[in-house]
């Protein structure tokens, strides 16, 4: 009996291809959110035929990074939980860490609605706002964070200052890895300027020294 020895080559140039075209939407798409998949496959170095074999319309494009977006989320969430901290300081460690995933998929803000709908958005952005409210619950009774607001709506209002900062980055006015906007989400949540500094800056210090390789 013959051996499918190609087989596997076959599926790992697949998925080279597959991650590649990925790759390339998330850039491409944050250009010109109205490029054509042709456009993208060539773009990505493949012919029309082998991304139509991935992807047989821009929906399960569209679908695919939203999957792929709401995966790094759930991970970077996860990561991010810090019950034993302060909620200033968990709050800090939770913007910073979904920072980067925010800014890898910032393309999907300019589709998200129209594209994706508001249920699947919803869907990708629930386990990040639920630790959200969770962090301003506990900061709330903890007396560090202004209690004039419900923790879901001061959630939801630092999300869409969270989003908006986004957007800033995908026109150029702003650049930031994350630490700004981990200044300006404990600021707004209610701590105090200096304060909020000073903590944003400990937890990058700290994801930094748990990051970087001893050598």
């Amino acid at each position: 009996m013959t051996k499918p020895v190609a087989r596997e080559p076959q599926r790992r140039n697949a998925r080279s291809n597959r991650a590649r075209i990925l790759a390339t939407a998330r850039r491409e798409l944050g250009r010109n959110p109205d490029i054509t998949l042709e456009e993208l496959a060539r773009a990505s170095g493949v012919v029309r035929r082998t991304l139509f074999g991935h992807f047989p319309g821009r929906a399960a494009l569209l679908e695919a990074l939203a999957e792929e977006a709401a995966e790094s989320l759930r991970g970077a969430t996860a990561a991010a939980v810090q019950p034993s901290e302060p909620a200033e300081r968990a709050l800090a460690h939770f913007v910073l860490s979904i920072w980067p995933v925010g800014d890898r998929y910032r393309m999907l803000l300019a589709l998200a609605r129209h594209d994706l709908g508001a249920e699947r958005v919803g869907e990708i952005l629930r386990p990040a706002r639920d630790e959200a409210t969770a962090i301003l619950e506990r900061g709330q009774r903890a007396g560090v964070f202004h209690t004039h607001l419900p923790p879901a709506v001061l959630s939801a209002g630092l999300e869409a200052m969270t989003i908006a900062l986004l957007e800033e980055v995908n026109t150029g006015a702003l650049e930031d890895d994350g630490t700004r906007v981990a200044v300006a989400t404990l600021i707004a949540a209610g701590v105090p300027e200096k304060q909020a500094c000073a903590v944003v800056d400990a937890v990058a210090a700290t994801i930094t020294a748990q990051t970087t390789p001893e050598g």
